[in-house]
């Protein structure tokens, strides 16, 4: 139970933590020559839309959605240059 207890408040003390992606702009030259992901940015032909950027251990994801489908759409590691734009909540 303890071991249990333990575990739940790790994990809320990393959520916590974590900030919210809110747009990624991904290439050398953020004005002219990036490609700019934003949360809730219709993407496919408007058949998807961005639900989720992550970033992890080495690489950026995005995630979309349709409907109830949600699917790994993009992943950029850490050799792309990556501007980050991040979800301020007062």
């Amino acid at each position: 139970m303890k071991l249990l207890l333990i575990l739940v408040y790790v994990h809320i003390f990393i959520k916590s933590n974590e900030m919210e992606i809110r747009k990624i702009s991904v290439g050398p030259d953020y004005k002219s020559g990036a490609m700019h992901y934003l949360i809730g940015q219709d993407v496919l032909g408007g058949n998807y839309t961005i639900h989720h950027i992550r970033q992890e251990k080495d690489c950026f994801k995005i995630w979309i959605i349709k409907e109830n489908e949600i699917v790994l759409w993009k992943s950029f590691n850490a050799t792309i240059p990556v501007s980050v734009e991040y979800n301020i909540n007062f």
